[in-house]
């Protein structure tokens, strides 16, 4: 026994001899950089092409479907990377098994676009842009991802952060709005609310940046059109958001559809490789658009689809989305020495590095769990972000009278209109269509009124007319109703799809006779509130002249009956903000708050005689950037600047009193823009430059402070020099861009 002991001590201190320094025992694993590269020299070059192929699902399309009977064998093949619009953990874990018998079991990757909601659906975009509550919209953007990884989904083609000025494109209901600070700090919000902090959390999903560049500078307002465009404009008003979105960690961008001073997006090498992943040094992919590739043969910039593939490719498009350019002829472009196997592989190294930090080569089937998806769809917390995030979004235009909000000792009742009693169509454009799952948890706008009045207010229902009619057969009916009523609701606006992709219109106005319907129900002298239901601005200027009260409501998602309800009684004082100028006429499109200074400004809305003016129509808007009203009134007061001149590497503190002087509890958007008033290139004549969402009790004051810095008073010059020049620069606080409460001035030196 004591030779055994002897013997076994021996052989334990030659074994510690025997082993490394490092304390812990621990081999260290090989990062995903080494793990990228170890499998990426095992892959063929058809497999490595595979991986930049994407292919849509069957059943539910976002954009012109390529069938292909083949998809199942290409998956086993190793051919196919991605695949979109496959919904569910049963599904996704389906095709995720095709894969696993791929040679090297590379997993595919899930994409949807959940834009605005998984299940749970919130406001559209702009719609919850008009809330400027920015942890508001990172707790949608995070309910989305919740629910989407729940189901399966490992990536979102979400963000859109185009700024847009005209509201002719339908798709400004996807984004922010027309303003670039407002639209950067959106897109940083989004893409956190997506990602959260880290790729591989099983509660996030990979965001996508897009569109880029320059969408919403279609001209005419149409959709998939040219942009022309200059390069400083580019850099000032459009790349800012994208830059935010990088700054947040986005995943990957998307690029857009239109052509750029004549250079598809798909194959311009100047924002795609100089800019994106050369200056900016993006380290993600970027993915086409819905067959953006094969596209350009449209354009007239290649002649086949495999031209088109060779220029994508070269110019930094990573992933082809549903137009075969590459699945058909990257592997010959390679061979044939028109395109670098290199440029191939930093493509493919860029798709492989992402799937490894969602853990998918550890478990390919970890986001497809259907009892998690089953727990979180059903989850009552989302419900409760999604009302409060639609009583967010809406905007009070108009309160005369203070119709609003309405008394729960209402007798009577008359909700009138088209949009009463839809439930999908309060979705909006871009909703996720879950076929399987039953829409009674969505939300009408009757059964959110029935809801909060209870039995003591009657509720009477007239459709009065179709959304798009041009018959007036329900007038009497809607007429009848509102005589028995003590107050009338009637609700309005467009289809929830005239706005979206592909959704362009020449005439924003009500749609059919619904403005004549509001003709007749103001005959009657009942009070009444109109809820305008919209993607976009609309021109309604009889309906905005003659009615005492009204909201604009948007599409607000699953809960939109219950916020509507919220805000129409007061249980939610109303603090949307318009994040777009509304216009008075299609005529002034584009139409913005931002605009330049010319040399012959009108000083008046009544000076026309040789200034920048219309004889036949106001310069300005219907309702202003930044506009909203509140159930309460603020008073602001006390401006203070902390200096009067400052060198470009001091900063500035603006300071200033807001007071609730109303008898509610309410919330309001305090606004600061800049102007420069001479500079090297003609300046705006306002900037929004910050803002702050404070909340106030009746009679309560705050002091609100903003900080002003070299960033907040630079411009890009021709050269796209990012510069700040002396002089003197206004200071403007208000409630909205118009409407400016307090003013002071400072100078800057060198």
């Amino acid at each position: 026994m004591k030779n055994y002991l002897s013997l076994l001590l021996l052989l334990v201190s030659f074994w510690g001899i025997a082993q490394p320094k490092n304390t812990d025992r621990r081999i260290a694993k090989p990062s995903i950089g080494q793990r990228v590269d170890e499998l990426l020299a095992k892959m063929t070059l058809e497999e490595k092409v595979g991986q930049l192929n994407q292919y849509s699902g069957d059943n539910t399309v976002t954009g012109p479907l390529t069938i292909n009977p083949n998809k199942t064998e290409e998956i086993k093949q190793g051919k196919i990377g991605s695949m979109i619009n496959i919904l569910g953990s049963e599904y996704t874990r389906q095709y995720q098994d095709l894969a696993m018998q791929s040679r090297l079991k590379i997993p595919l990757l899930f994409g949807l676009d959940v834009v605005h909601g998984y299940k749970t659906t919130f406001p559209i975009p702009l719609a919850e842009a008009a809330s400027w509550d920015l942890p508001a919209i990172e707790l949608a953007a995070r309910v989305a991802a919740r629910e989407s990884a729940a189901s399966g989904i490992h990536w979102t083609f979400a963000p859109m952060v185009d700024i847009s000025r005209d509201p002719r494109w339908g798709r400004v209901m996807e984004g922010a709005g027309e303003d670039t600070y407002l639209g950067s700090k959106i897109a940083y919000a989004r893409v956190k609310g997506f990602q959260g902090d880290k790729l591989g959390d099983l509660n996030s999903v990979m965001a996508c940046a897009k569109h880029f560049l320059a969408y919403g500078a279609a001209i005419g307002g149409r959709d998939y059109n040219s942009v022309d465009i200059s390069k400083r404009a580019l850099w000032e008003t459009y790349l800012p958001p994208f830059k935010a979105a990088l700054d947040a960690g986005a995943a990957t961008f998307m690029n857009s559809f239109n052509d750029i001073n004549g250079i598809p997006a798909t194959a311009n090498k100047h924002i795609q490789r100089d800019i994106l992943k050369g200056q900016w040094n993006f380290t993600g992919f970027i993915v086409s658009d819905w067959g953006s590739i094969g596209e350009m043969v449209n354009h007239g910039y290649n002649a086949d689809k495999k031209e088109a593939a060779q220029a994508a490719i070269n110019a930094g498009s990573d992933m082809d989305m549903e137009s075969n350019s590459y699945r058909e002829n990257l592997v010959q472009l390679v061979r044939e020495g028109k395109v670098s196997e290199s440029v191939v592989d930093d493509a493919v190294r860029r798709v492989l590095h992402k799937k490894f930090e969602l853990g998918l080569f550890d478990d390919p089937y970890r986001y497809s769990d259907a009892k998690r998806q089953q727990k979180e769809l059903n989850n009552p917390e989302n419900t409760k972000a999604a009302r409060d995030m639609a009583a967010k979004s809406i905007v009070l235009l108009k309160n005369e009278q203070h119709i609003l909000p309405l008394s729960k000792n209402t007798k009577t009742i008359g909700f009138i209109g088209p949009m009463v009693k839809l439930k999908r169509a309060n979705h909006g454009f871009w909703a996720v269509d879950l076929k399987d799952v039953d829409s009674t948890y969505i939300v009408s706008q009757w059964e959110g009124l029935q809801q909060k009045v209870g039995k003591n207010t009657k509720l009477l229902y007239a459709k009065g007319c179709g959304i798009n009619d041009t018959s007036k057969a329900g007038f009497q009916e809607a007429i009848d109703v509102a005589n028995q009523s003590d107050v009338i609701v009637l609700s309005v606006g467009e289809k929830h799809d005239m706005s979206g992709e592909a959704k362009s219109r020449s005439n924003i106005q009500l749609p059919g006779v619904q403005e004549d319907l509001i003709k007749e129900l103001q005959k009657t002298g009942k009070p009444i509130v109109v809820l305008i239901n919209a993607g976009r601005p609309l021109v309604f200027n009889w309906t905005a002249d003659n009615m005492p009260a009204i909201l604009y409501t948007w599409w607000l998602g699953s809960e939109a009956g219950n916020a509507i309800a919220d805000v129409l009684f007061g249980d939610y004082n109303p603090s949307g903000k318009l994040p777009m100028t509304f216009p008075r006429t299609e005529g002034q499109i584009p139409i913005y708050y931002n605009y330049l200074s010319t040399g012959r400004p009108a000083k008046n809305e009544n000076d026309k005689i040789y200034v920048s003016a219309y004889i036949d129509l106001q310069n300005s808007p219907k309702f202003p950037f930044g506009y909203g009203l509140s159930y309460t009134t603020f008073g602001y007061s006390a401006l203070k600047l902390s200096k009067t001149s400052i060198a470009k590497k001091e900063k500035l503190e603006v300071s200033l009193s807001v007071t609730n002087t109303g008898k509610v509890a309410g919330e309001e958007v305090v606004q600061l823009y800049l102007k420069d008033r001479v500079a090297s290139i003609v300046r705006p004549v306002k900037e929004l430059k910050d803002f702050q969402k404070i909340k106030l009790e009746p009679g309560q004051s705050k002091t609100v402070v903003f900080t002003i810095d070299n960033e907040k008073l630079s411009f890009y010059d021709n050269d796209l020099a990012f510069i700040s020049e002396p002089g003197t620069f206004d200071v403007m606080v208000g409630s909205s861009s118009e409407d400016i409460r307090l003013r002071g001035q400072f100078e800057l030196s060198e």
